[in-house]
């Protein structure tokens, strides 16, 4: 069985590509139809706008402004939970196309293993509330309990989903889900890690091979950064993710 896992995860690696082959782009910011896109990795992204209304995740505000949702010089996306006005304000973003079986790659920029306990970021693919597949970072406002989850909604029947602790060492991690009709496989790594990254760097990984694995239509991949229930962090500060890439692979 162990045997088994192992040929699974390297297999998983191999459709990944071989080496880190995140496209950086310039930004071509634009609005279409009232609505903010970006540029990312190659893909283009619908930023949200909840206006002044409160909508889920949270509930909470979301805001397209570019003091939520940027792109450095380098191409890297910043998402920030800011406060405006007595009003905090998240961010999130939404890729344009819809992609189905396949491998989700996220690298991350950033630390992710310290949010306040308010705090949640996502790393998904959605369509609606019981078609979703979930990486995310949050202690879900508990003092003492794992930092992050891998999630197939809805999470909470029985099995669907895993938590653990990241213990990051260092800016860089990378995080992916292979999704196929019959498992989806999950794994977090420290790095910015391309094929076959070291054993040593592996966080967590975990397989899925229940009854509620979706199926493909009108979901899209996800990013985002919210709170909890819409509760301030704690402390009271602002809180930015940054990730440097997004890739995609049959």
């Amino acid at each position: 069985m162990k045997t088994n896992w192992i040929f699974l995860v390297i297999a998983v690696l191999f459709l990944a590509g071989c080496g880190n082959k995140t496209k950086k782009t310039v930004n071509n910011d634009r609005v279409v139809d009232g609505t903010r896109i970006i540029h990312f990795s190659g893909y283009d992204w619908r930023v949200g706008n909840s206006k002044d209304n409160r909508q889920g995740p949270g509930p909470n505000y979301f805001s397209d402004s570019k003091e939520n949702v940027w792109l450095d010089d380098g191409g890297n996306l910043h998402l920030k939970i800011t406060h405006r006005d007595g009003r905090w304000n998240c961010a999130k973003i939404s890729l344009l196309e819809s992609h189905g079986y396949g491998t989700y790659i996220f690298h991350v920029a950033s630390r992710v293993d310290g949010f306040d306990k308010n705090v949640v970021g996502g790393l998904f693919t959605y369509a609606n509330d019981t078609s979703e597949i979930d990486i995310e970072f949050s202690k879900w406002a508990k003092d003492t309990t794992e930092d992050s989850q891998f999630v197939i909604q809805p999470g909470w029947n029985p099995g669907n989903h895993y938590r653990y602790f990241l213990d990051q060492t260092g800016e860089q991690s990378t995080h992916w889900f292979n999704w196929q009709p019959d498992s989806v496989v999950f794994a977090s790594y420290q790095g910015n890690v391309g094929d076959n990254p070291p054993a040593n760097q592996l966080m967590a990984q975990w397989t899925y091979t229940g009854v509620d694995n979706p199926k493909p239509g009108k979901e899209a991949a996800k990013i985002n950064l919210w709170l909890y229930r819409g509760n301030p962090p704690t402390d009271g500060k602002e809180v930015e993710m940054v990730l440097s890439g997004f890739e995609f692979r049959k």
